[in-house]
C-alpha cells in the first residue's frame, strides 16, 4: 500500500484531488491534512471522509510537530495547502508568506529527515512567470511574480527546488493554470459571477475585462498530477495548461448566457494594483509524457455553471451566513465603482 499525504486536502483542487486519487489507486492510502480555514472545508470531502483508505488530520502544515510523524509515515507528499487568492494578499500579505513559504519549508525539512519519500510534489503556479505580453511560458523562463500571492509562490517554488538540488528530497514543481471545476470558493471569478447572476446580483468586472487567462479543468490537473507522480523527474517542473486562452470579459458573458442572464448585471469595477494582463503556459515538456488536456472549456464551464445551480446547500451559506465572507466582499468591491 502506498501512502500518500496531501496537504490543503479540503480546499479545491486539493479535494478533487483526493477523490481521484481514491477512485484511481486502489493501492493508494490518502492521509488529508487541512487548517480548515476559510477555503478549506470539510464539505468539499463529502462521501469520502469515511472512505476506509482515507484518514482527516486537522492540523497546519507550519506545525512542524504535526507534521514531521505524517510526512515520516508518507511514500507521496502532493502539497497543495496555500493561500491562493491574490485580492487577500493584497490586503494582507502576512498570512501568504506563513503558510506558502514557512509552511513549504517545515514540509520539506520533514521530507528532508525522512529520507524516504518518493516523490514530493510541490504545487506552484503560472503565475510566477509574471504577466506574458506574447508567447507561452516555458519552465526556463525567469520568474517575475507581481502580486504577494505570487512571490509567496515562486519563494516556496524555488525553496522547494533549493530542497532537490542541496538535499536530494525528490521535489518535483507543477505550475499550473487557472483551474476551474467544483467546489471552488466563490471568491474567485468563475464561482463568484455564476452565484452573484443566479441572484441577480451585478458581477464586478475588473478594469477593461481584457485580461487573459488560460483555463484548466480541475480534473485535468488532477490527471495531470497523477501522472508526475509516476514518471515525472525529481528537481524538474512541469507547466500544466488547458489551453483555453479567454478574456475576463468573454468569460464573463459566457457565464451570463449560460444562465440565461443580461450583460446588464455586468459592473465594471476599478482595477486591482498589478493586475498581471495575460498568462499562458507553453506544456510541451508535460505532452511528451503522454498528458493532454481533456475537457473542452465550453463543455467545463457549462458543467460548472450547473454543478452551483444544483449544489446551492454549498456555497449559499457561504455567501448568506459567513460574516467573514460579507465582509471581504465589501472591504473588496464595495467601494470600487469604475
Amino acid at each position: 500500500m502506498t501512502n500518500v499525504l496531501v496537504t490543503g486536502g479540503a480546499g479545491f483542487i486539493g479535494s478533487n484531488f483526493v477523490r481521484h486519487a481514491l477512485s484511481a489507486h486502489a493501492d493508494w492510502r490518502v492521509t488529508t491534512l487541512d487548517k480548515l480555514t476559510y477555503a478549506g472545508r470539510l464539505e468539499n470531502l463529502k462521501g469520502v471522509m469515511d472512505h476506509p483508505r482515507h484518514e482527516f488530520v486537522k492540523g497546519d502544515v507550519a506545525d512542524p510537530s504535526l507534521v514531521g510523524p505524517l510526512v515520516a509515515a508518507a511514500d507521496i507528499v502532493v502539497h497543495f495547502a496555500a493561500e491562493t487568492h491574490v485580492d487577500r494578499s493584497i490586503l494582507n500579505a502576512g498570512e501568504f508568506i506563513t503558510t506558502d513559504v514557512f509552511g513549504t519549508f517545515v514540509l520539506l525539512e520533514a521530507a528532508r529527515e525522512s529520507g524516504r519519500l518518493k516523490k514530493f510534489i510541490q504545487i506552484s503556479t503560472d503565475e510566477v512567470y509574471g504577466s506574458v505580453p506574447e508567447g507561452s511560458s516555458k519552465e526556463t523562463d525567469e520568474l517575475k511574480p507581481r502580486n504577494p500571492y505570487s512571490a509567496s509562490k515562486a519563494g516556496a517554488d524555488r525553496l522547494a527546488y533549493s530542497y532537490w538540488a542541496t538535499y536530494e528530497v525528490p521535489v518535483v514543481i507543477t505550475r499550473a493554470s487557472n483551474n476551474y471545476g467544483p467546489n471552488q470558493f466563490p471568491e474567485k471569478v468563475i464561482p463568484l459571477f455564476i452565484t452573484n447572476a443566479l441572484d441577480n446580483i451585478q458581477v464586478p468586472l475588473y478594469g477593461d475585462g481584457q485580461n487573459v487567462r488560460d483555463w484548466l479543468h480541475v480534473s485535468d490537473n488532477c490527471r495531470a498530477l497523477d501522472l508526475i507522480i509516476d514518471v515525472g523527474t525529481p528537481g524538474e517542473v512541469y507547466n500544466v495548461g488547458g489551453g483555453n486562452h479567454v478574456k475576463n470579459a468573454d468569460l464573463t458573458r459566457k457565464i451570463l448566457q449560460l444562465l440565461g442572464k443580461s450583460d446588464s448585471l455586468i459592473r465594471h469595477v476599478a482595477d486591482r494594483p498589478g493586475h498581471d494582463r495575460r498568462y499562458s503556459l507553453d506544456t510541451g515538456k508535460l505532452q511528451s509524457l503522454g498528458w493532454k488536456p481533456r475537457v473542452q472549456f465550453e463543455q467545463g464551464l457549462a458543467e460548472t455553471v450547473a454543478w452551483y445551480q444544483q449544489n446551492e446547500w454549498w456555497w449559499r451559506p457561504i455567501k448568506e451566513a459567513d460574516p467573514a465572507f460579507q465582509a471581504y466582499y465589501q472591504a473588496q468591491y464595495g467601494s470600487r465603482q469604475a
